[in-house]
């Protein structure tokens, strides 16, 4: 048994890990450089675990970013008698409760650390004890004495993990890069997951974009039996005495009650830090209630921070200033230049480590560094419209119904044949005659409109024309309906969104972009309980006619000054559609190079040249279909070639 620690000082967290059937004594330096390719994740600590005997060889290892007990929490932790030891990204809120309740039991502990808190809970309830943990993370503990590893994701998936497995390894991690950089030779990619890549622009979990290579899914763990070299996925389970409340039935007004309570309490137990803690203030809804909450919540100015755009057209930075008034917090506002998004624009895409299309991780990436030069903890906003029911496309039903109540099927058809044309644009606007298209090629008779309105890229119609291979993408995204034949209410909605967007898109982009910057970001609606809540409301309380998030901003709306909540915010949105013809231009020719597109044998040549090319020639504006392809053949060309 080995164990390393290198300390450095500079400043997130990252965990790998790998197995050998054989007396394999190149783990520990395998996994060494595996922790290398994090480094970005968490600079403070990084250490490393390996076991040889006469079975198996593991080992395991870390880099931390130090944010609770700085001077003890380093890792890996072991239990008391050595035979159980963890290796953890992220951060558990209710450790203190957790660790109370241990004591009680007569256990001891050593540190402060959250981290020890999660052996220490496993030794006493085994993996019952996962589903006690409120927080975000991923975490593998090896249990000597059961011959058997335990690898854990969170409830919502904040934290990332990774495996593969071959016949004689397993590999895991909290980046793809560190196991493509071990078995890069063999990895083969998907046709799977580039079909959903170009209709989602993300690769939802399980998949990822290489075969056999998967995402553990969210509030999942691994048992993997060292002895048997095999792989059981099972489902983390709520403590059979969970306290869960039932809300059915509540009044309006009771809802705005428990509204406050749930944000404020979740708001309190997720500002725990050793270190500098603020909040991402875009001035919309879900981050201005979380700055309030946290401005009540501590005792001194918090610091909020915010990007404007010199784009006028795209600006928003007022909203942000507004509450950095009412809260009185020492507010840092950096405006923003094109120049500045589109020269970090290769480094901050290519850190996804798979194709990934969302244009809002450039910016997103922006505010996480320059807030990192302040605080190296920020609490965002992220997770209000899941919860709360906040984003346009949950209008879909409602549209849906209407729309195919009047307007007679061969009609629509005919209307949907020609919509490219008629309601086409020229430019990047994205205004009414971009969304009146949309909302046509989402259209369902059958009611089943859902995938159609998230997909991002292209619709799958599009797809038997993009590809030289055939695609089943209704067959893939039907595994994300759960037990739903119809996805026709908000909750359905919300479900759907939880599993795909929430997890391949929105968490994914905010945990890349911020570890690039080593900083954490915390998201308060992201808790069991407020989840646990919602999900028992009536739909009118979340969508009440065309106002979306209803109970939320009724919940707050004494806060702030009148019809501010109701403001319309369009969020980080910026000009691909316009970069694409000037500063990328030159690039993207090239990925439509003729001896390139043949060597990959993925696309229809024809087709996809053409939809380039309109667009660059500002024939037809085809901003997103173009970047998805934009940022596949980016990643493509530096990971492949």
């Amino acid at each position: 048994m080995r164990y390393l620690k290198i300390n450095y000082n500079n400043t997130m967290c990252g965990i790998n890990g790998v197995y050998s059937r054989t007396k394999d004594k190149q783990l520990f330096r395998i996994v060494s450089e595996m922790n290398d390719d994090i480094i970005h994740r968490g600079p403070d600590d990084d250490g490393v675990f390996e076991e040889v005997n006469n079975d198996y060889s593991i080992a395991m290892g870390m880099r931390r970013l130090s944010i609770i007990d700085l001077n003890t929490g380093k890792q890996p932790i072991f239990s008391i008698d050595k035979t159980k030891v963890i290796v953890f990204n992220g951060e558990i809120y209710n450790y203190k409760k957790l660790k109370s309740q241990l004591a009680n039991l007569g256990v001891e502990f050593e540190t402060s650390s959250d981290t020890e808190v999660i052996i220490k809970l496993y030794e006493e309830y085994g993996v019952d004890s996962f589903g006690m943990l409120d927080g975000m993370y991923a975490f593998s503990i090896y249990d000597k004495n059961l011959d058997k590893v335990f690898i854990a994701r969170d409830f919502f998936g904040e934290k990332p993990l990774y495996y593969y497995q071959q016949e004689n390894n397993l590999f895991w991690a909290s980046e793809l890069k560190s196991i493509k950089n071990q078995c890069e030779n063999e990895l083969i990619l998907s046709k799977n997951s580039i079909s959903l890549f170009f209709q989602l622009t993300y690769i939802p979990a399980p998949h990822t974009i290489y075969e056999n290579v998967y995402k553990l899914e969210a509030n999942s763990y691994i048992e993997f039996d060292c002895s048997r070299n095999n792989i059981t996925l099972k489902k983390i389970k709520e403590p059979e005495h969970s306290n869960q409340k039932s809300y059915q039935n509540i009044s309006f007004k009771e809802a705005k009650v428990i509204t406050k309570d749930l944000i404020f309490d979740s708001v309190r137990s997720r500002s725990i830090s050793d270190v500098p803690i603020g909040t991402f203030l875009s001035g919309g809804v879900d981050s201005s209630i979380v700055s309030y909450c946290l401005s009540k919540e501590l005792d001194k100015k918090i610091d909020t921070f915010s990007i404007g755009f010199q784009k006028k057209s795209f600006d928003e930075s007022d909203k942000a200033r507004t509450v950095s008034k009412l809260i009185n917090s020492n507010h840092h506002e950096y405006i923003i230049s094109d120049k500045d998004l589109i020269d970090d624009a290769n480094n901050i895409l290519l850190n996804y480590d798979e194709p990934f299309a969302d244009p809002s991780a450039l910016p997103t990436f922006l505010v996480s560094k320059y807030t990192s030069n302040n605080v190296k903890v920020a609490l965002t906003g992220d997770g209000g419209d899941e919860l709360f029911g906040g984003y346009n496309k949950y209008y879909m039903g409602k549209i849906n119904n209407i729309y195919s109540k009047y307007i007679p099927q061969n009609l629509h058809n005919s209307l949907l044949k020609n919509s490219d044309r008629l309601l086409s644009s020229r430019s990047d606007k994205r205004g009414g005659v971009f969304k009146l298209n949309k909302l046509l090629r989402a259209v369902d008779y059958n009611n089943d409109f859902y995938f159609k309105i998230i997909s991002l890229g292209f619709q799958e119609r599009e797809l038997i024309n993009l590809f030289n291979f055939s695609s089943n993408n209704n067959e893939l995204l039907n595994y994300y309906r759960g037990s739903s034949n119809k996805i026709v209410s908000i909750n359905d909605f919300r479900n759907i969104d939880r599993k795909l967007s929430l997890e391949g898109d929105l968490l994914v982009k905010v945990d890349r972009a911020s570890m690039l910057s080593s900083i954490e970001c915390r998201s308060p609606f992201l808790n069991k309980d407020i989840l646990n809540f919602t999900s028992q409301l009536p739909d009118n309380y979340l969508l009440k006619g065309w106002n979306k998030k209803f109970l939320l901003k009724e919940s707050f709306k004494e806060f702030f000054p009148k019809k501010f909540l109701d403001k319309s915010k369009q969020g980080f949105a910026v000009p691909v559609g316009d970069w694409l013809k000037t500063s990328f231009s030159t690039e993207l020719l090239g990925y439509i190079d003729k001896d390139l597109l043949l060597s990959q044998n993925i696309f229809n040549i024809n087709f996809i040249t053409k939809l380039v090319e309109d667009h660059l020639n500002s024939v037809i504006d085809n901003t997103y279909r173009v970047w998805t392809f934009y940022c596949f053949q980016k990643w493509y060309v530096n990971n492949i070639l």
